[in-house]
C-alpha cells in the first residue's frame, strides 16, 4: 500500500513538474482609467483569452490606483478589460513572449450598460437556456442569514410549503442536485438539510422543467440544480456573514477563494445555530365509535450544525484541470414533542387526557469527496469531463417516550448510506452550429435503517424489544445511464436539441427481520425535445418535451410505522411501482422596455402515480392501559367490553391509475426607476386524478389550485434598501383532503457601509405568523380537522463583510438572454 502510496505521489508530482515547464510565463502590467475625468478603476477585470480555443487562460483586477500586475504562459491572446457600467475594451492578437506594459487603458461610460448592471447587481435575474432558466441570486435581503429553502421559496416556479416540501408548478417530485450531481449535502432527508445550508452559500439555482437527455430522468416535475458559489478572480477575495435573530438563532458563514497560477483554492463554511418553535392539531370525528380526539403537538426544535466544502482547482495544461473536493456536514438536532390526546363522547363529554412527551435527538454525518477532470481540445467547445464521486451519510434518531411523565418506550433508528457516482459526458462540435453529445452515469445506492422499539415491562421495570414493531431494512438502488444528444442552429432563428436516454435501474428489499425480500429490475427509454425560435432580440419562444420517472423512495417502501402519535401513524408500502410520466412544456419571453415577460404553458401526463391514502386499520388504542391492540387478537372482544377503544389511523402511499396536469404560468419584471424593482410570478395548474384504492374506494379527483409570489424592493432616502415578499398558496383538495390556502409575508431592511465593503440587515421572516396547513380529511369512517406550523414568525439581523471584492461586481454579463444557443446540459 505504501509502495502504490509512494508511486502514484511520484507519478503526480512528475506530471505537474513537466507541466510547469513547458510553460513560460511572462508579467503583463497596466493601469485602467475612467476617460472622462481620469479617474482610476478600481477593481476593473483584465481577462487573457486564448485565440486558438476561446477560453480565458488567466486574468485578473485592478487596484486602487487602477493598476494591475498579472503572470501569463507565453502564447497569442485577446486581452478583454471589463468594468461596471463602462464599454467592454478588447485588444486583439497579442503575442506575448517576453513581459509587456499596456500603458494607460480608458474605458468609456456606457449608460444602457450601467442600468443593466444594476438591475442584475441588486436582484435575482433569469437566462432563458435551450432547456432551462438560470435564476442568478441576487441580494435578496429577505433570505439574508437563512437557508438554502428560503432561497428556493423565491424562486420563480418553485414554492416550498409549511412542513419544506419543495415543489415545481405545484408537483413536488422534484429532483434536486447540487453542482449538477446527487449530493450528500442534501442528505437522506432533503428537507431537512435543505433547512440548514445557509443561503449564502447559493450562487445560482437552474430550474429544469424540460432536462435535456444529460440528466437523469428521476423528477417526474422536474429538475433543480443549485450551484454553490466558487470565484475564480486572482489573488485572495471572499465574504463573510454572522447573523443572529429570535427565536434563538445565530450563526456565521464564510467563502474564501485563492487564485494564483494554475491553483485555485476555495472553501465555503458555515455552522448554524437555530431553535424553531412549531405546532399542530387535530380533531377527529368516528363515525362508528361515537367518539371525538382531539389532539395537539408542540413542537421545540434546536437546530445546530457545520457544513464545509473544500477544493482545489488544479489547470494542468492550458486544456486541461483537475479538481478535488471534500464536503462534510455535521448535525446535531433535538426535537421535543409535547402530545396531548384528548377523548370525548358523541355528546362532546370529557372521557379521558392522555400526555405524551417525546424528546428527540438526531446526528446527521455526510462526508463526500468528489473529483473532476476536464480535457478540452482544440476546437472551442469540444471536450470531455470525467466524475467520480463517493459519500457516506449516517442519519441517527434516538427517542425517548413519557406517557403521563413515565418513561415507558424508547425508539432508535439508525440510518446509513452510501452513494458512488460514476459520471462520464464528450462534447463534439460539428461546424459552427451544431453539436453531438454522448455521456454515461451510473448511481450506486446502498441504504440501511435499524429500526428498534423498546416498550417498558411494568412487572420488571425493564425495557425490551417489541419485535412486532422493530425491523432492519437493506435497500439497494443501482441505476445505469448511458445518452446521446444533437443539437443544431438553423439560421440566426431556429434552435433544437434532440436527445435520448436509456435507464436501467435494480433495485432490492430485503427485511431479514421478518423475512420479506424484493427484487425489481426495469429498463426505460426517455427521450427529450427542446426547441427555441428567436423571434428578435427581445422574444423568443421555446418548446419543450421530456419523458420522466419517479421511483419509490426508501421511505415509501419502507414498512416501519411512525410512532409521532399512537393513533395516526405512517407506514410505507413495499409494493409501490415506479410512475412514468410525459411532460410538454411552451415558453415565451418578450422584454417591453423597463418590462419584461416570461410565461410558459405545460400539460402532463402520468401512469401510476404515487398518492397518500388514509383508512382504518385492524388496531385500537386503548387510553386506560396505554396499549395497542388488533382485531384480530382473541382477547379482542373482552378488551372491547372494558375499555374505550379508538382506531389507529394509518397514511400510506399507493398507486393511482392516472394523473393528467395542466397549468400555465408567467413571471413579469418591472423597473420604473433606478430605485425601484417590482417581480411577480403566477402559476395556476389543474390536476385529474382517476384512480380506486385496494379496497374498492374511488379516488378519482379534479382540483384546481395556484400560487403567487410578489417582491417589491425600494430604495429609501439614506440609501436604506426595504424590500417586501408576499406568498399566497390556493387551496387545494383530493378525494380525501380539503387544504386552506396559505399566505406569508417577509420583509426586510438593509444597508450598506464601511465604503460598501460591508451590508448589515434586519429582516422578518413570516411577518403575520400566517404560514400554517389548515387541512380537513374526511373518509367513510371518520372525519378530521388538523392545523400544522413548522415554524413560527422569526425575525434576523445579519452583518456581511467582503474583502477583495466589491458588492456590484458579480455576474456582469448576466441579464435576460433570449438568443443564446446552448447545449450545456
Amino acid at each position: 500500500m505504501n509502495k502504490l502510496i509512494l508511486s502514484l505521489s511520484f507519478i503526480f508530482l512528475t506530471v505537474y513538474n513537466v507541466a510547469a515547464q513547458t510553460k513560460k510565463e511572462v508579467t503583463v502590467t497596466g493601469k485602467v482609467f475612467e476617460k472622462a475625468t481620469s479617474a482610476p478603476l478600481e477593481y476593473a477585470t483584465v481577462a487573457f483569452i486564448n485565440n486558438a480555443e476561446n477560453r480565458i487562460v488567466t486574468g485578473g483586477i485592478t487596484d486602487q490606483t487602477g493598476a494591475f500586475s498579472i503572470r501569463v504562459p507565453s502564447g497569442t491572446y485577446n486581452i478583454t478589460i471589463e468594468f461596471i457600467g463602462f464599454d467592454k475594451l478588447t485588444i486583439p492578437n497579442q503575442t506575448l513572449t517576453a513581459n509587456k506594459n499596456l500603458g494607460t487603458i480608458g474605458l468609456a461610460e456606457n449608460a444602457q450598460s450601467l442600468d443593466e448592471v444594476e438591475i442584475i447587481a441588486e436582484t435575482t435575474t433569469v437566462e432563458i437556456k435551450l432547456d432551462k432558466k438560470i435564476y442568478n441570486v441576487g441580494k435578496d435581503l429577505t433570505v439574508r442569514g437563512g437557508t438554502v429553502s428560503d432561497v428556493l421559496d423565491n424562486v420563480p416556479s418553485v414554492a416550498v410549503d409549511v412542513e419544506g416540501n419543495v415543489s415545481l408548478r405545484g408537483n413536488e417530485n422534484v429532483r434536486i442536485l447540487i453542482n449538477g450531481k446527487p449530493s450528500g449535502l442534501v442528505g437522506l432527508n432533503s428537507t431537512d438539510a435543505l433547512r440548514q445550508l445557509p443561503a449564502e452559500s447559493i450562487e445560482r439555482v437552474e430550474v429544469i422543467t424540460s432536462p435535456s437527455a444529460r440528466y437523469d430522468a428521476e423528477g417526474t416535475a422536474g429538475i433543480l440544480n443549485i450551484i454553490l458559489r466558487r470565484s475564480k478572480l486572482q489573488g485572495f477575495n471572499g465574504a463573510i456573514t454572522t447573523n443572529i435573530g429570535y427565536p434563538n438563532s445565530a450563526g456565521v458563514s464564510g467563502n474564501i477563494n485563492y487564485r494564483t497560477g494554475d491553483v485555485n483554492i476555495f472553501n465555503t463554511t458555515s455552522y448554524d445555530y437555530r431553535e424553531a418553535p412549531g405546532n399542530s392539531s387535530s380533531y377527529t370525528r368516528y363515525f362508528n365509535q361515537n367518539n371525538i380526539l382531539d389532539e395537539t403537538n408542540d413542537f421545540d426544535r434546536v437546530r445546530k450544525g457545520l457544513s464545509t466544502n473544500f477544493g482545489v482547482e488544479w489547470y494542468i495544461t492550458e486544456s486541461a484541470s483537475l479538481t478535488g473536493s471534500v464536503s462534510y456536514r455535521d448535525g446535531d438536532n433535538e426535537r421535543n414533542t409535547t402530545n396531548v390526546l384528548k377523548q370525548f363522547d358523541a355528546n362532546g363529554n370529557f372521557i379521558s387526557q392522555t400526555n405524551r412527551f417525546d424528546p428527540e435527538r438526531e446526528k446527521d454525518k455526510v462526508l463526500q469527496y468528489s473529483l473532476n477532470f476536464m480535457k478540452d481540445f482544440n476546437t472551442s467547445g469540444h471536450k470531455l469531463t470525467l466524475d467520480f464521486q463517493y459519500e457516506d451519510n449516517s442519519e441517527d434518531e434516538f427517542s425517548d417516550v413519557f406517557i403521563e411523565t413515565v418513561n415507558s418506550e424508547k425508539v432508535t433508528t439508525l440510518e446509513d448510506q452510501t452513494r458512488i457516482l460514476l459520471q462520464a459526458d464528450y462534447v463534439l462540435p460539428i461546424g459552427e452550429k451544431s453539436q453531438f453529445e454522448a455521456g454515461y452515469r451510473g448511481n450506486f445506492n446502498n441504504q440501511d435503517t435499524d429500526y428498534t422499539v423498546s416498550l417498558l415491562n411494568n412487572n420488571t421495570n425493564q425495557f425490551e424489544i417489541n419485535r412486532n414493531l422493530s425491523n432492519f431494512l437493506d435497500y439497494r438502488e443501482y441505476v445505469n445511464a448511458a445518452y446521446t444528444q444533437f443539437g443544431s442552429k438553423i439560421g440566426s432563428k431556429f434552435s433544437f436539441l434532440l436527445g435520448l436516454r436509456l435507464e436501467n435501474t435494480r433495485i432490492t428489499v430485503d427485511q431479514p427481520t421478518s423475512g420479506d425480500y424484493s427484487k425489481n429490475d426495469y429498463t426505460g427509454l426517455f427521450p427529450t425535445v427542446n426547441l427555441s425560435y428567436e423571434v428578435s432580440e427581445d422574444e423568443n419562444i421555446t418548446l419543450g418535451y421530456s419523458r420522466r420517472i419517479q421511483r419509490p423512495r426508501s421511505w415509501f417502501i419502507n414498512p416501519f410505522p411512525s410512532r409521532a402519535s399512537v393513533t395516526n401513524i405512517f407506514k410505507g408500502n413495499p409494493e409501490l411501482a415506479p410512475s412514468y410520466s410525459g411532460l410538454f412544456d411552451i415558453g415565451y419571453y418578450k422584454k417591453f422596455g423597463k418590462v419584461s415577460l416570461n410565461g410558459s404553458a405545460y400539460y402532463q401526463h402520468a401512469t401510476d402515480v404515487f398518492s397518500f391514502v388514509s383508512f382504518e386499520t385492524d388496531d385500537f388504542y386503548i387510553f386506560e392501559t396505554n396499549q395497542t391492540v388488533n382485531i384480530n387478537d382473541p382477547n379482542f372482544d373482552d378488551l372491547n367490553n372494558l375499555y374505550e377503544l379508538v382506531p389507529v389511523l394509518q397514511r400510506s402511499p399507493i398507486n393511482l391509475a392516472t394523473e393528467d396536469r395542466f397549468g400555465f404560468e408567467f413571471t413579469v419584471t418591472y423597473k420604473p426607476t433606478k430605485n425601484w424593482n417590482i417581480n411577480s410570478n403566477f402559476n395556476i395548474f389543474r390536476q385529474s386524478i382517476t384512480g380506486t384504492t385496494p379496497n374498492g374506494l374511488s379516488l378519482d379527483n379534479d382540483n384546481t389550485s395556484w400560487f403567487a409570489r410578489l417582491n417589491n424592493k425600494y430604495t429609501l432616502p439614506g440609501a436604506v434598501e426595504w424590500q417586501t415578499s408576499l406568498n399566497y398558496r390556493g387551496p387545494s383538495s383530493d378525494a380525501q383532503n380539503e387544504r386552506e390556502g396559505v399566505f406569508s409575508a417577509n420583509m426586510a431592511f438593509s444597508k450598506d457601509i464601511l465604503n460598501d465593503n460591508a451590508s448589515i440587515a434586519l429582516n422578518v421572516s413570516d411577518l403575520l405568523n400566517s404560514r400554517k396547513r389548515i387541512m380537513n380529511t374526511t373518509t367513510d369512517t371518520y372525519y378530521s380537522e388538523s392545523e400544522f406550523q413548522w415554524r413560527e414568525r422569526s425575525i434576523n439581523l445579519s452583518f456581511t463583510y467582503r474583502f477583495n471584492q466589491q458588492k456590484k461586481r458579480a455576474n456582469r454579463g448576466g441579464g435576460q438572454n433570449g438568443g443564446d444557443f446552448d447545449f450545456e446540459g
